[in-house]
């Protein structure tokens, strides 16, 4: 084979086993949908009491994933890893004067969690944290606080 030959047929490999790799990097890790609901419920109630006590007029929702509009209302594109959403008004902010209104809604996408998560066992983990995260903004605590939070978190 001469040079230009070897130089290409290494290229189409190289190409190959990188396609390959990506393949693999990028594979979700799947769960049941009952089984991610259940992970779900977990989060909520494994929160502290005093937390659960204080959450009031919110439901939690999963979803599959973040629809378009939901990734335009937070600033984000098509294909971006949204984990959760709150939607309402924070309960530092809430009083009485608002009388009736619909309840906020923590909702938490499976799809995204299931992509970034390394492996099965990391789901739970994440939803864990993704939960706690979009609690948090209920309570009026805002995106940079959280995170700063998160990185504490993280430590212990």
């Amino acid at each position: 084979m001469s040079g230009k030959k070897e130089q290409d047929a290494s290229a189409e490999k190289l190409s190959r086993i990188i396609t390959e790799v990506v393949s693999i990097v990028h594979m979700r890790q799947k769960i049941t949908e009952e089984r991610f609901e259940q992970l779900v419920e977990k989060a909520v109630t494994s929160l502290p009491e005093y937390i659960r006590k204080k959450m009031d007029n919110v439901a939690i929702v999963v979803e599959k994933k973040p629809s378009a509009y939901e990734l335009k209302q937070v600033g984000m594109k098509m294909g971006s890893l949204l984990l959760g959403l709150y939607q309402g008004v924070p309960k530092t902010a809430w009083n009485r004067s608002f009388g009736m209104r619909l309840p906020d809604k923590i909702t938490i996408f499976q799809e995204p969690i299931e992509r970034l998560a390394s492996s099965a066992e990391r789901i739970p983990e994440l939803v864990r944290l993704v939960v706690w995260h979009e609690v948090a903004h209920h309570f009026g605590i805002g995106e940079r606080e959280v995170r700063r939070l998160e990185e504490k978190w993280k430590r212990r």
